[in-house]
Order: C-alpha cells, then sequence, then structure tokens
C-alpha cells in the first residue's frame, strides 16, 4: 500500500471494536465468510433467500413502464418530500394504494424502515408504553427508540404474555408484524384487536410480508381477516412483493397531513421520484391480476 492510500490510523477505541466483529463474525469460520454468505444459485435454482414473492423484478410490463418513465419525466424533485406536500405534488399512487388496502390515507416513503421508524416517531409521545412481539422487526424497535418511547416486549405470538404487559403499564402502541418473516409464523391478529380495544391501544401491523401475498387480489392479511377497520396503521416494504426500494405508512388522514412535517425520515431524505412512482402503480397494477403467481407461491 502506497502512502498515499493508506488511510490515518483510527482511534484505538474504533479499531479494537471492528477488530473484534472481524474475528466474532468471520475469521473464526472455516470459509472465513460470513455465515449468511454461502453457494451462488445456479441458473434454474428455486430461490428462496428473495423477497421477491411473486418474481416481479424483471417483469416486462413492469420494467417497459419504468423505462418509458425515465425518459419523459423531466420534474426536478430531488428534494425532501417536505415540500412536495400540495395537492399539486402527491402522487395518485398514494391514494391508489391506500384504496388498495382499504385505508383512508397513505404516504410513500424511502424504505419499510423509514416508514417504521417515522410512523412511530410521529405518533408516540416520549415515555409511551410501546408493546411489540419479541420478532418484530428491527426498524420497529428502532422506531420506538427513535421515538422516545418506552419497549415492553411480549413473547412471541404469546397472548397471555401480551396481556400481563399491558395490565402492568397501561395504554400505549402495540406492534405487530403480520407475517414473520424469518419463521414465517402469523399475528393472531384478532386476539390483537380486541386486547387493543380493552386496554386503549392503538394497533401497528407491518404488513411487509403479506401485503401482493395474502387477501383479496393481494390486498394483504389485515383485509383478509376483515380487521382492516381495526387497524389503526400499516406499514409496509415495497421492496417485498412489489420488488422495489420504497416504503409505505397507512392510517387515518390526520396522519398523512402530520407525518411529513414531524418524522424525521421523511424530512431529511430525498424523495421517491416520479419514475419510481410509475414503476410502483404498473406494479400494483400487475399484482391485484396475479392470482397464479399467489397460487404458485404457497404452493
Amino acid at each position: 500500500m502506497s502512502d498515499k492510500t493508506k488511510n490515518k490510523p483510527l482511534p484505538s477505541f474504533i479499531e479494537e471494536r471492528l477488530n473484534f466483529y472481524i474475528q466474532d463474525l468471520i475469521t473464526q469460520n472455516q470459509s472465513q465468510k460470513h455465515l449468511v454468505l454461502g453457494k451462488r444459485p445456479q441458473r434454474n435454482s428455486v430461490v428462496m433467500q428473495s423477497n421477491d414473492y411473486l418474481a416481479l423484478s424483471h417483469n416486462k410490463q413492469i420494467q417497459q413502464a419504468h423505462q418509458a418513465a425515465i425518459c419523459e419525466h423531466d420534474d426536478n424533485v430531488v428534494m425532501s418530500a417536505i415540500f412536495l406536500q400540495d395537492d399539486q405534488s402527491k402522487p395518485a399512487f398514494e391514494t391508489e394504494l391506500a384504496n388498495y388496502v382499504g385505508m383512508e390515507s397513505c404516504l410513500l416513503s424511502q424504505s419499510g424502515w423509514a416508514a417504521n421508524i417515522g410512523l412511530l416517531q410521529t405518533i408516540c409521545p416520549p415515555g409511551t408504553p410501546v408493546y411489540i412481539d419479541f420478532l418484530a422487526h428491527m426498524s420497529l424497535w428502532e422506531g420506538i427508540r427513535a421515538a422516545g418511547a418506552v419497549a415492553h416486549p411480549f413473547m412471541h405470538n404469546n397472548m397471555n404474555h401480551l396481556r400481563k404487559q399491558l395490565e402492568r403499564h397501561g395504554s400505549g402502541v402495540i406492534v405487530v408484524d403480520s407475517v414473520y418473516s424469518t419463521i414465517g409464523t402469523i399475528a393472531p391478529l384478532r386476539d390483537i384487536y380486541e386486547m387493543a380495544q380493552e386496554f386503549d391501544c392503538a394497533v401497528v401491523v407491518d404488513e411487509s410480508h403479506s401485503l401482493g401475498t395474502h387477501g383479496e387480489n393481494g390486498a394483504g392479511l389485515v383485509q383478509a381477516l376483515g380487521l382492516t377497520n381495526q387497524v389503526d396503521f400499516i406499514t409496509v416494504s415495497l421492496a417485498k412483493t412489489f420488488a422495489y426500494r420504497a416504503g409505505a405508512i397507512l392510517g387515518p388522514k390526520q396522519l398523512s397531513r402530520t407525518l411529513p412535517f414531524v418524522a424525521y425520515p421523511a424530512i431529511f431524505s430525498s424523495t421517491v421520484l416520479p419514475q419510481e412512482v410509475v414503476r410502483l402503480e404498473k406494479t400494483l397494477e400487475v399484482i391485484k391480476g396475479a392470482e397464479d403467481k399467489r397460487e404458485a407461491l404457497f404452493n
């Protein structure tokens, strides 16, 4: 390494931390790789590692719509979405997605991660009790931390433990995934709703792994269970069935009027671009008619 490319020495505590991770996660393994790095799948393999549940990432209709939109759109919207909350700037896709899921309003975000953090930061005053399933997505845990709320975890899908936590700490917010991606279990959403009613709690459901795959036309597990009017907020990553990089927050109209001006991920990140919205619109159209793909997925 030449003197020009050699970095200055790191502070010792950072050097020690990075070296610890290298030893703990990589060098002790026989392959000298992290344990998640295995063989690459061959061309005809069935890939169960991907989040592209309906195999839409190479869909020609979607690709063509995206390509055309890149050529046609000349709007300069490379800015925070905080400046784009007037009626003329709001993408019609937000209304389409809200109608599809059955919620009053929708806000696009940069990712499912940003959706969960932005939502909890907006709806939770500091100190709010948040009841979170042990296996809920890490973004929900980070959202609790960002809000200055207090996490009260309950054992996975264990309603008796949730009840004990609610009796101990009182009214707050219950946050769950509808489908837990790591083990494939489904949240007992009806029981959760009934408990939320009893203890005056809001319910947040992350539908990242069920939107597009469950329910009528893929409208999600909450819709499939007939609970749309009982769930207060739904968040989704559009990097799963939608096979793209974005997220969304769905809830009452008051949320879409306030979150863009309150949530840090919404304020301090650039907005989803118009050509990306066109791709998502075409993807939603394909998903609605993809009953054969949903059947193949479950088979």
